[in-house]
């Protein structure tokens, strides 16, 4: 697995906020709320496709996700263990909110 991720205890509270900070990053972690994993293109409604690698990064970067390579497919997933261990009641918190202004 060659996709970069940072460990639990390098996760910053101001990359995680930032990455956060963005609706169709937001609507991506809702929708990984009730799908578990997902491939990269069952996100193909929430922004146009040039959009989402930039902003799978963003999420990556943040440590909010883990993608994993699987012969041409990407497929990612919430770290949400790791962001609950790391900052307790924010991601609920966000995504319940989120979820709210989505309607879902």
């Amino acid at each position: 697995n060659d996709i970069d991720h940072p460990l639990p205890e390098q996760l910053s509270l101001s990359a995680v906020l930032n990455a956060l900070a963005d609706p169709i990053r937001r609507r991506i972690l809702v929708r990984l709320t009730i799908h578990a994993e997902t491939a990269c293109g069952g996100f193909n409604d929430c922004a146009p496709k040039t959009n989402l690698s930039y902003h799978f990064a963003k999420l990556r970067e943040a440590g909010l996700i883990q993608t994993r390579q699987e012969g041409t497919q990407r497929f990612i997933s919430l770290r949400r263990d790791e962001i609950e261990a790391r900052f307790p009641g924010l991601l609920d918190s966000v995504l319940r909110a989120a979820e709210e202004e989505e309607g879902v």
